[in-house]
């Protein structure tokens, strides 16, 4: 019941993007904050779901999707040493969830798994987003974590439970080689990744980074014979009446048999809407 409160609040947020963008006091957010944490904290313990825990060095057998993306990249305003930082966190991270199991009917929780990024564990000031801005903070640069593991699930039988879309379009598309809106924002603890095998086999994440990219796949016990291909409906840019500009699109995931090329089934997945933090016409 949790997780269908935090996903139709999710979807409320979407649909209002047409005002402007609300500027809460500092004590509204710690108290925000506060109230979320010992809710998810609650949640966790309390909810009587199964987390999957466990963890193997020995892969699964049958490897279902794997992707990578790029650790350093020139983007506009951010300094570089905040990236370098980012990839000493995403090295802390993945290590927590690399080789995680996890079997029939059991729920995988970013947060959970991850823990929080304090400077204890070794996490450093790495580079974030916090409303439309990028700053520095403790364990910084970890939604290309979670940006990586909700791709590669759209790509499995395994379903998404609790997601949350980036509310802010912060970066211009260069060689963006994914579909706007296909990540997923995280924030300890209650801005939270889930994901539940509600399939018959076990399913096992493998995350590492290479000298260049963050690299994950998904392996599984059985040969999967579905194929997944996500794209795009709908996208727009819009001008809205208190100045800005917001961007919207759908997601959608065609399903194909592997052996025959049959297409088994085309549906909706997600629909997203970002307020863009740049102008997106350029002159001629």
């Amino acid at each position: 019941m949790f997780c269908l409160f935090l996903l139709k609040y999710s979807v409320m947020k979407q649909k209002n993007f047409s005002k402007a963008p609300i500027q809460r006091s500092l004590l509204r957010r710690i108290l925000g904050r506060v109230y979320f944490w010992c809710r998810r904290i609650w949640y966790w313990h309390m909810s009587g779901r199964a987390f999957a825990t466990s963890r193997s060095t020995k892969l699964l057998p049958h490897r279902v999707f794997s992707h990578k993306t790029v650790l350093l990249r020139k983007l506009k305003d951010v300094d570089m040493w905040m990236q370098h930082n980012k990839v000493v966190n995403l090295n802390i991270a993945t290590q927590k969830i690399d080789g995680l199991v996890i079997r029939p009917g059991e729920t995988f929780s970013f947060w959970r798994q991850v823990g929080n990024t304090t400077t204890r564990k070794g996490y450093v000031s790495g580079m974030e987003l916090f409303n439309g801005t990028v700053r520095s903070g403790v364990g910084g640069g970890l939604c290309q974590l979670s940006n990586l593991v909700y791709w590669m699930t759209l790509h499995t039988p395994l379903d998404v439970v609790e997601r949350w879309r980036h509310g802010y379009d912060v970066f211009p598309d260069v060689h963006r080689t994914q579909p706007f809106g296909s990540g997923a924002t995280c924030s300890y603890p209650n801005i939270d990744l889930q994901i539940q095998n509600n399939t018959p086999h076990t399913f096992q994440l493998s995350t590492c980074l290479s000298d260049t990219h963050l690299v994950g796949s998904w392996h599984c016990s059985r040969h999967i014979k579905e194929q997944y291909e996500i794209y795009e409906k709908e996208h727009s840019i819009a001008h809205e009446v208190w100045g800005g500009y917001t961007r919207s699109n759908t997601l959608y995931r065609k399903v194909v048999d592997v052996d025959t090329k049959q297409l088994l089934n085309d549906y909706f997945v997600v629909e997203n809407n970002a307020i863009m933090m740049y102008t997106p016409f350029l002159k001629e």
